[in-house]
């Protein structure tokens, strides 16, 4: 089975991401890196790509199902309201 190779445009048009946050993120050791085809060209292994995307699609399915939990009223005031100057006095 022949291993596909993905040129720069490609990989910028499946991922979304511009020339510069790949160069970043692979500096960082967060996106796949590059194979050398020779003299100055290089490609990305397909299946490593969709393997980042894939990975990259559960992390933000997991991360939205947390934001979707109920959230409790803890974050309403409990106390009496403080009174802007101004404001009626309903004592």
């Amino acid at each position: 089975m022949a291993t596909a190779i993905l040129k720069l445009p490609a990989v910028k048009a499946r991922t979304g991401l511009s020339r510069s946050t790949i160069y970043l993120r692979i500096s960082e050791g967060r996106f796949p890196k590059p194979v050398s085809l020779g003299g100055r060209a290089v490609g990305w292994v397909e299946a490593e790509i969709t393997e980042w995307l894939n990975q990259q699609i559960k992390a933000s399915r997991k991360a939205a199902r947390t934001e979707e939990r109920p959230r409790s009223n803890d974050h309403k005031q409990k106390g009496p309201r403080w009174l802007a100057p101004g404001d009626p006095q309903d004592f």
